[in-house]
């Protein structure tokens, strides 16, 4: 099978988008209840409950690159294949360690110092981001080997996406049947604030989230069939066999392009150095992070804005949350259609009008009551939009370089870790109140949070967006220039014209 005609059933393109399941399900609860947990509910200072996420956002950065190299020349166990494995080992490594993330450290109480707690919590924090970092690259790292047509790519990416915003409604309809449960059960305790009351609500959803998560990734395991490049005629990208494996995947950059008069230079794949050189890498990767730093901010601190500032009953951190990603939901049935009307560009560009959209509502309306849940559908649907189409963008930048596609998408993690556990630890140091309980002055501050962590960060992606449309991305070799982001494999070809995405 040509790399033209490589594509996947629907039952294939749903076996790998539960690939992520579990991962899903476990950021969702990260971005979304950690600072929540640690801080309104164990009681630990808001430096200290920035740290831990600080902790978790530089070790998936560190993981993440390390992962993602080693994905790409390592050759997997045995006859399974080399992403497999690796989603494997973290599969398995977040498993063990999930459950200890959101629980009361063993033989702690009232009395024991935050410091050990601190200590208590980090190891298995690394753990799981190392799991979760394994299990995000070499998922990711499929995409363009299951599929090479460009809007093939988009699809499966929403497919993958659909079941992200699947896996958030799962957690926070869990959540809010558990908190609705405890009120049922505690009439008489003041259940519409958070503290130590609440932690077996968090041990239990922490414990659905793996047993839920675990049965997907094994469906991934047995329904994904991850192909063997190189290794024989059929899979080969150029009609030619490589007989050695340790060398790597030899694939040349365009092996099917259209016929021509002259014969298109083969050129060798890029290697994981060859991408620092490219402008291209540099502008994915800012659009990327902004991208991420606008979905995960708005994600981590939705809950402290109702909670402190608006001063809303708990439910509603499951409820909010819940209405943003059913819109996310709903929204990506139709951003395939509109890709190919109007393309990636715009596409994204119109996911940021709606994020903007938010953050001036919420500049304007301090005092929302229930028309949250109108602000909470601009917010899910631009978040789901952007989200989708810079994948990918990152997916079209690697385009047919699949053997060292796992480096560039933990390179892009990894600017994504680092930047969010920065701008988190950065917002706790600048919070007001040294106490538990929420401060006067903290009601304003989580409302400038939000409106700064999306709007602000909406006119960043709104500055990279335009540089990719003037400096078109593309890939530079030695005068050449390749178009990785126009149409299918087959209508792309070497060429010194900019290939602006469209």
């Amino acid at each position: 099978m040509s790399d033209a005609e490589r594509t996947l059933s629907v039952l294939g393109k749903l076996s790998y988008a539960v690939g992520h399941f579990l991962n899903d399900l476990c950021a969702s609860m990260w971005f979304t209840y950690l600072l929540v947990f640690y801080h309104s509910v164990l009681g630990l200072k808001n430096t200290n409950a920035g740290v831990l996420l600080l902790v978790g956002q530089i070790a998936d950065g560190i993981c993440t690159p390390l992962i993602g190299y080693e994905s790409d020349r390592t050759p997997g166990c045995g006859n399974y294949g080399k992403r497999k494995t690796w989603h494997l080992v973290g599969t398995v490594s977040v498993l063990l360690s999930f459950a200890f993330i959101f629980n009361q450290c063993l033989g702690c109480d009232s009395r024991t110092p935050q410091w050990a707690s601190l200590i208590y919590f980090i190891p298995f924090i690394i753990i799981f981001q190392f799991g979760w970092a394994a299990t995000q690259i070499s998922h990711l790292s499929l995409i363009p080997e299951l599929v090479t047509c460009q809007h093939a790519k988009v699809e499966l990416t929403a497919y993958r996406y659909s079941f992200t915003v699947v896996a958030n409604i799962t957690v926070y309809g869990v959540a809010y049947l558990l908190f609705h449960f405890q009120v049922g059960q505690d009439d008489d305790s003041p259940t519409d604030v958070l503290g130590p009351i609440d932690i077996p609500v968090f041990r239990n959803l922490a414990l659905i989230v793996l047993s839920i998560g675990s049965v997907f990734s094994l469906l991934f395991h047995l329904g994904t069939k991850e192909r063997k490049f190189g290794a024989g005629g059929e899979e080969g990208t150029s009609g030619k066999v490589e007989e050695e494996e340790e060398e790597g995947e030899r694939r040349p950059l365009l092996s099917h392009s259209k016929p021509s008069s002259s014969p298109l230079p083969q050129l060798p794949p890029l290697q994981w150095k060859c991408w620092l050189s490219q402008p291209a890498f540099y502008q994915v990767a800012w659009l990327y992070m902004s991208t991420r730093l606008i979905v995960n901010l708005s994600q981590t601190y939705i809950s402290m804005y109702l909670i402190n500032t608006l001063g809303l009953p708990k439910k509603f951190i499951a409820t909010i949350p819940l209405v943003m990603y059913l819109s996310g939901f709903l929204s990506s049935f139709i951003m395939k259609p509109i890709n190919k009307l109007i393309g990636k560009s715009l596409t994204y560009f119109l996911g940021l009008m709606l994020i903007m959209a938010f953050s001036f509502w919420v500049l304007l309306d301090y005092r929302m009551g229930q028309e949250v849940y109108g602000a909470a559908v601009l917010l899910g649907v631009g978040s789901a939009t952007i989200l989708v189409m810079s994948l990918s963008m990152t997916a079209d930048l690697i385009a047919d370089q699949t053997q060292s596609g796992a480096f560039v998408y933990g390179a892009m993690s990894f600017t994504d870790k680092v930047a969010n556990g920065a701008a988190v630890m950065i917002i706790q140091a600048l919070h007001p109140c040294s106490t538990i309980l929420c401060c006067p002055a903290c009601v304003w501050f989580y409302h400038d949070v939000m409106v700064i962590v999306t709007g602000g960060v909406a006119v960043v992606a709104a500055m990279s967006l335009c540089t990719i449309l003037i400096w078109p991305i593309r890939i530079r070799r030695r005068g050449a220039v390749v178009s990785t982001l126009v149409g299918c494999p087959e209508d792309s070809a070497l060429s010194s014209d900019p290939a602006v995405i469209n």
